[in-house]
Order: structure tokens, then C-alpha cells, then sequence
């Protein structure tokens, strides 16, 4: 397919219905150029791709509405909607990850300088936070892009049963880890090395689609699941 075919304004979707919310999303990507990294940019998709997970009344509907919104954002052929593409190929769902690319590449737009960097991470420390036996494990896992750019941490809060009550990336981690080294000092936690090997099939685990999960973690699924599967372990 030519990197400069011209899009098509009109693809069939298979939620007709949906269309001006895909067209929502569109409008939102224009202002995905402008962010200045790749993280803010993972973060920013993983946002929209989590409201999209939660308002779906089942996996069979997410993914038609993810396929939708990759037909839509190559329709619309925007700097906007390659880079959302761009994302999604990098931490979206596994089975759209090579519908999205193909989607990218297909478009003539001009791509921001952080496109290359996306998903192109290597794991770090990995920290357990246990703040009391109530309030289960607190798991802190560092990641760098590929260079050692832009050091931010995964932050999944599991609790009984392993349910993810809170899921965050964080960008400053030397503050967050001086905060919880100020709180083991005050005997508030326990913060201890844990094995990257043994967190990694915990956390895929914990994050696999098809689960229940707060509001609050939405957000931050795309990242996180993309982030627990670069972690080793089977």
C-alpha cells in the first residue's frame, strides 16, 4: 500500500453508531503532536483507549470498536490521527497492534520526533510497598526507553485475590520512592527489592483484559499491560 494513497472519508464501520464518537477521538488526536515525549503520548492514548475499554458492554464490543476507530483515524489521515495510530501499534491490544501500524503507514503526515521512541522500553528495579496486611502490595516497576530516557514507573495496587484497586504511571520516581522510604522510617510501610521474573506473570495476571476493574484504573491499562508484558517471566 502507497504511503501516499489518499484516505478514504467515508470507511464502513462495524458500530455505525458510534461514528461521532470515533470522530471525538479524532478531534482529541490533534493535540498529540504537541506533546513533548513519547511517555505523555503513551499516556495521553492510554487514556482514550481506556474509556473506550469501559464504556464497551463486553470484549467482542471493544474490539469492534477499536477496529472502528483505526479505520476512522486512517480515514481522517490527520498529524493527530497517524501519531494516535502510531500509539496504539505500540501499547494498544495485541491483535490491533498490526492493524494500527499498517493504518500509520499508509499516511503521508509528518510524525513528531518522539514516534520512533514509543513502546521501546527496558524494565529496571522493581519495589514492593506493603503499607499494612489490609491493604495488600503496592508493586513499583521502573522502566527507561531504550538510551535511558525518561526513567517512570508502573504503580499497581493489588489487593485480595490480586485486584488491582489502583493502577498509575508515575513520572517522577525518585519522589515517589523518597516518599516511601520517608514512610518505612516512620515504620507507615515496608519497601523491599522484588523479582522482576516473579512480578511479571503477576502483574499480566492481575491486568488481563476481561476482568472487572475500578474506574480509576481505566486510564492507565493500555500502559500497564504493555508494561507488565516487557517485564521477564513466563
Amino acid at each position: 500500500m502507497s504511503a501516499t494513497r489518499p484516505a478514504s472519508r467515508e470507511p464502513r464501520l462495524l458500530l455505525p453508531g458510534l461514528r461521532e464518537v470515533y470522530a471525538a477521538y479524532v478531534r482529541a488526536a490533534g493535540a498529540l503532536p504537541a506533546l513533548p515525549s513519547a511517555l505523555q503520548a503513551e499516556v495521553w492514548a492510554s487514556a482514550q483507549l481506556g474509556s473506550l475499554e469501559a464504556a464497551a458492554p463486553n470484549a467482542e464490543g471493544y474490539r469492534a470498536a477499536l477496529g472502528d476507530l483505526i479505520m476512522s483515524l486512517r480515514a481522517a489521515a490527520t498529524p493527530g490521527a497517524k501519531a494516535f495510530l502510531r500509539a496504539l501499534a505500540a501499547i494498544g491490544p495485541a491483535e490491533a497492534r498490526t492493524a494500527a501500524g499498517r493504518a500509520a503507514d499508509a499516511l503521508a503526515a509528518a510524525e513528531p520526533s518522539w514516534a520512533g521512541a514509543l513502546g521501546r522500553v527496558v524494565p529496571g528495579m522493581v519495589w514492593l510497598i506493603q503499607e499494612g496486611p489490609l491493604d495488600g502490595d503496592r508493586l513499583v516497576c521502573e522502566f527507561r526507553y531504550e538510551g535511558g530516557a525518561d526513567l517512570h514507573a508502573l504503580a499497581v495496587r493489588l489487593g485480595y485475590g490480586d485486584e488491582p484497586g489502583e493502577v498509575v504511571v508515575v513520572g517522577d520516581v525518585p519522589a515517589l520512592m523518597n516518599a516511601a522510604r520517608q514512610a518505612m522510617q516512620a515504620e507507615l510501610c515496608v519497601v523491599q527489592p522484588y523479582d522482576a521474573a516473579a512480578v511479571g506473570p503477576r502483574l499480566r495476571a492481575a491486568l488481563a483484559a476481561g476482568r472487572t476493574f475500578a474506574d480509576d484504573c481505566h486510564p492507565a491499562l493500555a500502559v500497564a499491560r504493555h508494561r507488565a508484558d516487557a517485564l521477564p517471566g513466563d
